[in-house]
């Protein structure tokens, strides 16, 4: 026979999980500890960030204890990035870069995954086994390849050559081929007895059914174009075809380097990228469900 008050017992199983188990007190307390203690150090550097792109040139920024929050904000150091260097022009080639990067992607990894999960064709394990193992390759170990192709093909110091090495991702891919998978057979078999082909299967039916994981792929795509610094850096020699992250580089100086300077192209930078997952966080949550389930 319990012991418990009938009102501790009740206290103690107010609080419930999404399976509606109870949770005790402290191991609640411990969940919201770690969870501020990820967001400390995941948001935190982007907010100190903010903070040095807005404090004046009588601020000082390495005072201790630190001050977080500005005295007098100010926009003043993103004017003086835009005077120092054309990093508005430099942002217009990182868009294009990164835009073109995700169309690439999200057609070419939305066609390879539907193949690798519907199609049956001689040699598709093979084909899903190389995917996989391209995705063990690191960056380095093939970039002088991809320099000597890019030569060959007469497509240096230029976007495209910035774009064409990314323009298809072997993780994209497989993501895609994941939540094409997990899509019901039945329901284009059914598709397949009215007598759709192949390209009427995906264009109405599969695809439609993945656009969260083709969220992702873009989020993934755009990300990964934006911030890229080392191939552009390698590719590019025109200072006017420059991408953002190496124009950036420029706010350092060769002797003395001013913190609020580059805070303040680093928010520049940083910008795009939050208001691209922004507006589409609430199919990329429901995209990563969809292709991580089966492999």
């Amino acid at each position: 026979m319990s012991t418990t008050p009938p009102a501790r017992a009740a206290k103690e199983s107010r609080f419930t999980d999404e399976h509606g188990r109870r949770i005790r007190i402290g191991e609640l307390v411990l969940r919201y500890a770690l969870l501020l203690l990820v967001l400390a150090v995941t948001v935190g550097p982007f907010l100190w960030q903010l903070s040095t792109s807005l404090k004046g040139p009588t601020e000082d920024i390495f005072s201790s204890p630190p001050s977080f929050l500005p005295a007098h904000p100010t926009l003043h150091n993103y004017r003086r990035v835009a005077d120092t260097i054309p990093v508005w022009d430099y942002a217009l080639n990182s868009l294009k870069v990164a835009s073109a990067s995700v169309v690439t992607n999200c057609v070419g990894s939305a066609l390879a995954g539907y193949a690798l999960a519907r199609l049956r064709y001689r040699g598709r394990r093979i084909a899903t086994l190389v995917f996989i193992l391209a995705m063990l390759v690191p960056v380095e170990g093939i970039i002088i390849a991809q320099f000597t192709t890019m030569r060959e093909l007469g497509l240096n110091n230029t976007l495209i050559g910035v774009v064409l090495p990314g323009s298809i991702g072997a993780m994209n891919v497989l993501l895609m081929r994941n939540a094409f998978l997990n899509l019901p057979y039945e329901i284009e078999e059914a598709a397949y007895v009215d007598g759709a082909n192949a390209w009427q299967r995906f264009l109405r039916i599969a695809l439609p059914s993945v656009r969260g994981t083709l969220a992702v792929v873009a989020i993934f795509a755009f990300m990964g174009a934006w911030d890229d610094f080392l191939w552009p850096l390698i590719v590019l020699s025109d200072p006017s075809r420059f991408t953002l992250t190496i124009g950036l580089n420029y706010l350092h100086g060769t002797f003395t380097n001013d913190e609020r300077l580059v805070a303040a192209g680093t928010v520049i930078a940083v910008a795009p990228l939050i208001a691209l997952f922004a507006c589409l966080q609430r199919y990329f949550f429901r995209g990563v469900g969809e292709g991580a389930v089966k492999g």
